[in-house]
């Protein structure tokens, strides 16, 4: 918090409001998703069906090879994120290691070389958030793997019910880590909207409210959703 006031004091103005709209749009978006989710339909609580169907019929698989390779899939996308945001944070370091640099240029002054500092290390803070989130993400697929290691066998179709805690617990497990990752892939739209700053302060406005739309059409109005419900209500659910 103590970084967020030193920022706000060194902006002007109109800068610090701009910066105030995109938190807003990031957390009242975040909110607004996560509540939204238990009462409509949503990509978050319909993926969360389809992963109990996975583990319910998981159960009843004496090979679970495919189930294994298909969370080692999930594993290795988050981990390509997770590196991607690291060698991202190294190279805003490096830059912002040279902001000093640019003197030479004609219309760059101390004053705006000092603001472009700070929106560097705002900028490194959010992928340093990413790099958390698709970290633990990746940690919880662990924890998944296990369970599908450890996943009673023989279960038939009439002993699955004395199994639903099982199967309703991996898939919230899975689905635990599903969110974490999209919460790091919300960061990285989020920070293209920031990097709009460095060049207008209205066009980042404009950018948050963008990113704000492409999520919501994707999360709750795309027609992927509305194959996964589709999907969903085939399979009895």
């Amino acid at each position: 918090m103590d970084l967020i006031k030193d920022v706000l004091i060194v902006l002007s103005t109109p800068e610090a409001g701009a910066f105030i709209w995109f938190v807003c749009c990031w957390v009242g978006y975040t909110y607004y998703s996560e509540s939204n989710a238990t009462r409509r339909p949503s990509l978050s609580n319909t993926l969360h069906r389809h992963r109990e169907i996975w583990m319910s019929n998981m159960l009843m698989r004496d090979n679970r090879v495919a189930d294994a390779a298909l969370l080692a899939n999930l594993e290795r996308n988050v981990a390509f994120f997770a590196s991607t945001s690291i060698i991202i944070i190294a190279g805003i370091l490096t830059l912002f290691g040279s902001i000093d640099r640019l003197d030479s240029v004609p219309f760059i002054d101390a004053e705006l070389q000092k603001t472009w500092a700070e929106k560097l290390l705002i900028l490194a803070g959010i992928f340093v958030y990413a790099f958390f989130k698709f970290t633990w993400s990746l940690r919880q697929y662990g924890f998944a793997c296990v369970m599908v290691g450890s996943a009673p066998i023989n279960v038939g179709v009439g002993n699955l019910i004395g199994s639903g805690v099982f199967y309703r617990d991996s898939a919230l497990v899975i689905s635990r880590a599903a969110h974490a990752f999209n919460l790091g892939l919300r960061s990285y739209y989020f920070a293209l909207a920031f990097i709009v700053w460095f060049v207008s302060g209205w066009g980042f406005v404009c950018a948050s409210a963008l990113v704000v739309c492409v999520l919501y059409r994707r999360e709750f109005k795309s027609k992927v959703l509305m194959a996964l419900i589709r999907s969903n209500a085939e399979n009895g659910s």
